[in-house]
């Protein structure tokens, strides 16, 4: 089903899909970061998949359309090769509290976290007064 209207939020970090029956659905841009149909994150079969961890606050720069069948959005994390077809986005908005619960058990099983780990800086314990 191909949406009648698109429009990005920026504010609220959600992409907003209404639809011709006047349904209407507001995806955060997180969740379609952790569920892009890019092969980076979904791998080339079964079980190669790539838990995506650290995106609560991912945003979007820019939607690309491809043709008239999907959209590239452009995330902020630098990920840009997921192509969101018309009728992978109906499914997400369909099934999204399936998926994000699904999503959200997947990481307490990996022990992993929606926020980015803060990286080392290097100078933990050290001094600089000499």
């Amino acid at each position: 089903m191909i949406p009648t209207n698109v429009v990005m939020h920026q504010q609220s970090k959600v992409l907003e899909l209404s639809y011709e029956n006047g349904s209407s659905y507001r995806l955060p841009f997180e969740f379609l970061r952790v569920l892009s149909p890019s092969a980076e994150v979904r791998g080339h079969g079964p079980g190669q998949e790539t838990l995506q961890t650290g995106k609560r606050n991912v945003g979007i720069n820019e939607l690309e359309p491809v043709g008239h069948y999907a959209i590239r959005p452009m995330f902020s994390d630098g990920h840009d090769s997921g192509l969101f077809s018309w009728e992978y986005l109906y499914f997400l908005c369909e099934n999204q509290d399936a998926l994000w619960n699904d999503y959200l058990d997947k990481l307490k099983q990996a022990g992993a976290s929606r926020d980015v780990a803060s990286a080392p800086t290097g100078h933990e314990g050290h001094s600089c007064d000499h």
